[in-house]
């Protein structure tokens, strides 16, 4: 019996602590967060700097970062959560991606065949991939896979952004192994759609839309605006050329930003 009361006041004083203890240490929940999180796109790919979009709500309610740092966030919703929560929404440059490559099938040519898995990691693994250019897009579609918005398509053996759909989660960014894909300012006029630094002569046996390095491009825009690296053009998106200087390229390796876009809608018609 004196065994029985002692294990019920032990019972009732451990009761108590416990309580006591949840009731000091508890954390205060704010229930913005649970609605900043609702405003976000649900993609969860880490662009803004947090681990997905329900750490990225809390770090707005905290005060710790602001609307804008979503790439995946259109503008009404950035204004949307910076009146919700009182803060300034911030000035956004938006950013696209661009595959820096023109390499289709019928420009690119094929080295070997390839049936396996269709992953653009795994093709790479078998000798490089089935392209004669070891540099170019591998086609597999793994980034248009990855695209939560659907602003990849794949064509002919190649991955095509639409930049007007492209929110710049960086998704694909991540997942190309060849590194082909980077991220460009969304007003950025031109870009050049190769990114083998081979030479200019190697190049041309493998993909007839090349850069050669023949510097037409870099002596017309001028050094503050397209560099060479080896034989390869680089855009300065800092200080871009302009649109007309694509005329200049004979290899057609420079284009306007939505020349590869709306080729390939043209070809769907």
């Amino acid at each position: 019996m004196d065994a029985l009361v002692l294990m019920l006041i032990m019972g009732a004083s451990l009761g108590v602590i416990i309580g006591l203890a949840a009731k000091f240490f508890a954390v205060r929940h704010d229930p913005r967060i649970e609605q900043v999180e609702e405003m976000l796109p649900g993609t969860n790919c880490g662009a803004c700097g947090f681990a997905g979009c329900a750490d990225f709500a809390r770090a707005l309610v905290a005060g710790e970062a602001t609307p804008e740092l979503c790439p995946s966030s259109s503008s009404e919703s950035v204004h949307r959560i910076a009146d919700f929560l009182g803060v300034e929404a911030g000035a956004r440059n938006r950013m696209v991606a661009v595959v820096r490559c023109g390499g289709d099938d019928r420009a690119a040519q094929w080295a070997a065949g390839y049936n396996g898995v269709r992953d653009c990691r795994s093709a790479s693994l078998v000798a490089g991939g089935a392209k004669g250019c070891v540099y170019g897009c591998l086609g597999m579609g793994t980034c248009s896979r990855v695209c939560p918005f659907g602003a990849i398509e794949m064509r002919d053996g190649l991955a095509i952004v639409h930049p007007d759909i492209c929110t710049g989660c960086r998704k694909c960014v991540a997942v190309c192994p060849r590194q082909l894909i980077i991220m460009a300012p969304a007003d950025a006029p031109v870009h050049i759609f190769c990114n083998s630094p081979a030479k200019g002569g190697a190049k041309s046996k493998v993909c007839k839309v090349s850069c050669i390095g023949c510097r037409k491009c870099y002596k017309e825009a001028g050094e503050e605006k397209i560099r060479m690296e080896g034989f390869l053009a680089r855009i300065n998106y800092d200080c871009p050329p302009d649109p007309e200087i694509v005329k200049v390229c004979p290899t057609g390796c420079l284009q306007t930003a939505g020349a590869m876009a709306a080729k390939s809608e043209s070809e769907v018609a």
